[in-house]
């Protein structure tokens, strides 16, 4: 499995990647593999300020449906419309085009507290 080093991962099997105070969001590679064959993604918060760890969308694979965790707190800007029609890119290119959401971060220091890639690894026995 990939876990790229320049970015932050959560318990929840989320990743973050920083460019500035504009953060890009989506589910990793083990999340993806674990739900198995994604068929919706369904983000209505666009626009909204959120706390981290609330819930800003959820994911619907075959078989169920997953909430979606902020890692860090902040300003919902824009999601990736390319997923209403390829929801499986999510599965084939996590960390590419198959983010989720991007935002405008309200404390960068919140990223510190989330987990590298070798502590990601760890958690999941990889």
């Amino acid at each position: 499995m990939n876990f790229p080093d320049n970015l932050r991962y959560t318990k929840e099997h989320e990743w973050i990647a920083i460019d500035g105070n504009t953060a890009t969001i989506g589910i990793t590679e083990f999340a993806q593999g674990e739900l198995g064959d994604i068929i919706y993604i369904d983000v209505e918060t666009i626009g909204k300020t959120l706390d981290a760890d609330t819930v800003f969308g959820t994911v619907e694979a075959v078989k169920t449906v997953s909430d979606l965790f902020l890692p860090v707190s902040g300003t919902l800007t824009e999601k990736n419309t390319l997923l209403e029609s390829q929801p499986e890119l999510v599965n084939t290119d996590p960390y590419g085009d198959g983010w989720m959401v991007k935002m405008t971060v309200n404390d960068l220091t919140q990223v510190e507290n989330l987990m590298d890639a070798a502590s990601y690894k760890a958690l999941i026995g990889a």
